[in-house]
């Protein structure tokens, strides 16, 4: 097993700025008098349940509804979101800020939001927003400048666009930096790993 990170999800206090991992994913915002808040539909309830601990832990609350077999998570609307929403949005819709790098958290929220295994214990995607394309080519160099160079797959028409995570350094470093999953079995079952040495394809 990989030695944890200082830098990984597991070893950095929690802060409102690695939200932005959820804005990175197909995550949205919703502006009011009062501020921001921050939605995002999944399809799994540990994925839901993950999600919304991962935004108390912020500080701010967090509540799941089920509608139609999917799961959304919706933040309490709060002016500091209201900051980072501002942050992320742009003439065209929503848009990478300048300069933005994922932390470990972010990583980490990113992929429970909308992370899925395409090879088990060598390659992992990272899902991004199907309906945002400007931010695709931005969040893969913001990945690369975080230390993981990704592959950007899924931008012709397949609807499932994204940042594929492979090859040992890299993973290493993605599996460090996200920490464990969260426990649920199905959580466990795709959650990023690195095979070992004579098993790595």
């Amino acid at each position: 097993m990989s030695q944890l990170s200082f830098f990984g999800a597991e070893t950095m206090p929690p802060a409102l700025a690695d939200l932005s991992g959820l804005l990175a994913a197909h995550g949205h915002v919703t502006v009011t008098d009062e501020g921001a808040s921050i939605s995002v539909e999944v399809e799994e309830e540990w994925r839901a349940a993950a999600v919304a601990r991962f935004v108390r832990d912020t500080g701010i609350d967090a509540e799941v509804v089920r509608d139609d077999g999917l799961f959304l998570v919706g933040t309490a609307t709060d002016r500091l979101i209201g900051t980072l929403a501002a942050e992320w949005t742009g003439e065209e819709g929503k848009t990478v800020p300048t300069g933005w790098m994922p932390t470990a958290r972010a990583q980490r929220v990113w992929f429970l939001a909308a992370g899925r295994m395409e090879v088990e214990g060598a390659q992992y995607v990272l899902g991004l927003d199907p309906v945002a394309p400007g931010t695709h080519g931005p969040l893969a160099q913001a990945l690369l400048h975080a230390g993981i160079a990704p592959t950007l797959i899924g931008t012709h028409g397949t609807g499932r666009p994204g940042l594929r995570i492979s090859g040992r350094k890299r993973l290493t470093r993605f599996v460090e930096n996200i920490g464990a999953p969260p426990d649920a079995d199905e959580a466990r079952r795709i959650w990023p790993h690195v095979e070992p040495a004579d098993h790595h394809l």
